[in-house]
C-alpha cells in the first residue's frame, strides 16, 4: 500500500532502469511485432530543450505507456508520470512502479478510504465516505467548521481507536479524527512535492493527467498541476492522446493491434501564465494555498485544458456537463 514509509523510500533515476528494461521487453516488441502498434506523435520539435510538463487526456490506464516509449526512443528523455496511490496496493504493481520511477499521488479520499478499510474491515459506503470527506474538508478549511457535520451516523471506532495512520500515529486523546487525517495528508504531500523537485533536479520531464481519473471524454481539469507548475515555473506542454483506449482496452499492458496518435500544442511557458502567476510564496497542496489561490490555480488549468480539448478528435473532447466518465465512489482510490 501507499504510505508515508513507503514515500520515503522512493528514489527517482536519471536514468530509470525499469523503464528501460520494461521498454525492451515489453513495449519494443509488443509495438514492433506482437501484434504491432502504430504510434504517431505529430509536433515532436515543439517540445523544448528543458524538462518539461507533459499534460495529457487519461482515456485509458496505459495510454502514456506509447508516448513515454516514443519520446526515450527518438530524443532518448525520460519521464515521471503521477499515478494513483491504489495502483501500490499490489505490491507487484507498487514494485513495478517505483522501479519505473513513477510518483504515486496522494489524496485525503485515498487516506480516508484506506484507513477506513483497516480499521473496520470494509470500505465505507458511499454515504459514510461523503461525510468523512465532509468532515475532513471542513477541518482543513480556514472557514470550516467540522463540528456541523453529523456523524452520527459514523462507526465510533474511528474516532476512539488509537492507531497509525498511513505510518503517522494518531492518538484520539491528542487529536480529532479529521485533524489526523489532515496531518497525514500534509506528511505524505511534503514528500510529494520533494520528489517532484528532484525529479526536475534529475533532468526527467514530468507527464500529468490534470482531469485525474479516466474518461473516454475530457473532464473538468484538477488543479493539482497547477500547484506545481506555477510555484516551480515550470512549462507546461499540451498533449492529446487520441486512440488509446482501442488499443489498451483491457488491464493488461499489452496493446492490440491499432494506431494511436499524440498531438502536442505550443508549449505554455510560465510568462504565458503571467494574469495567474502567485506573487508570494506557497507551499503546494496546503489548504493555505489552495484556499488563497484556487482562482489562479483553476483559472491556468482550464486554460491548459482548453489546449488538450483543441488536440482532441470529436469522441475525446469535452464531456457536454465537464464531468468524468470513468470510475467514480471510493473504487478511485483504492
Amino acid at each position: 500500500m501507499l504510505d508515508l514509509p513507503r514515500l520515503n523510500r522512493i528514489r527517482l533515476m536519471k536514468r530509470p532502469v525499469g523503464q528501460v528494461f520494461f521498454g525492451h521487453t515489453v513495449l519494443m516488441p509488443n509495438y514492433n511485432f506482437l501484434p504491432g502498434v502504430d504510434i504517431e506523435i505529430e509536433g515532436l520539435e515543439k517540445i523544448p530543450d528543458e524538462p518539461v510538463i507533459y499534460a495529457m487526456n487519461h482515456t485509458d490506464r496505459f495510454n502514456y505507456f506509447p508516448f513515454m516509449y516514443r519520446v526515450w526512443k527518438l530524443l532518448d528523455r525520460y519521464i515521471t508520470v503521477w499515478v494513483k496511490g491504489k495502483y501500490y496496493e499490489n505490491p507487484m504493481v507498487g514494485t513495478f512502479m517505483e522501479l519505473t520511477s513513477n510518483l504515486p499521488t496522494v489524496s485525503r479520499g485515498y487516506i480516508i478510504t484506506k484507513d477506513f478499510t483497516l480499521t473496520l474491515g470494509r470500505r465505507p459506503k458511499q454515504a459514510e465516505y461523503d461525510t468523512l470527506r465532509a468532515l475532513v474538508n471542513a477541518e482543513a478549511s480556514p472557514d470550516g467548521d467540522p463540528s456541523e457535520i453529523d456523524t452520527s451516523g459514523l462507526p465510533s471506532e474511528l474516532f476512539d481507536t488509537p492507531r497509525g495512520i498511513l505510518g503517522v500515529d494518531f492518538d484520539p486523546q491528542a487529536c480529532s479524527y479529521p485533524s489526523a487525517v489532515n496531518q497525514v495528508f500534509d506528511a505524505m504531500m511534503r514528500q510529494f512535492v520533494r520528489l517532484n523537485e528532484r525529479s526536475f533536479e534529475l533532468g526527467l520531464d514530468l507527464l500529468v493527467f490534470p482531469q485525474g481519473t479516466r474518461s473516454i471524454r475530457l473532464p473538468k481539469g484538477r488543479i493539482g498541476m497547477m500547484e506545481v507548475a506555477l510555484r516551480y515555473q515550470k512549462t507546461i506542454v499540451p498533449v492529446g492522446c487520441n486512440g488509446c483506449d482501442l488499443v489498451y482496452t483491457g488491464s493488461l499492458p499489452i496493446g492490440k493491434k491499432g494506431k494511436v496518435i499524440y498531438r502536442i500544442g505550443e508549449p505554455i511557458t510560465y510568462d504565458d501564465l503571467a494574469e495567474f502567476h502567485i506573487d508570494e510564496p506557497f507551499e503546494p497542496f496546503t489548504a493555505k494555498a489552495e484556499y488563497a489561490h484556487r482562482d489562479k490555480f483553476q483559472g491556468s488549468v482550464d486554460l491548459v485544458m482548453n489546449r488538450i480539448n483543441a488536440l482532441l478528435d470529436p469522441e475525446y473532447q469535452f464531456s457536454d456537463d465537464l464531468q468524468s466518465t470513468g470510475v467514480r465512489g471510493t473504487s478511485r482510490f483504492i
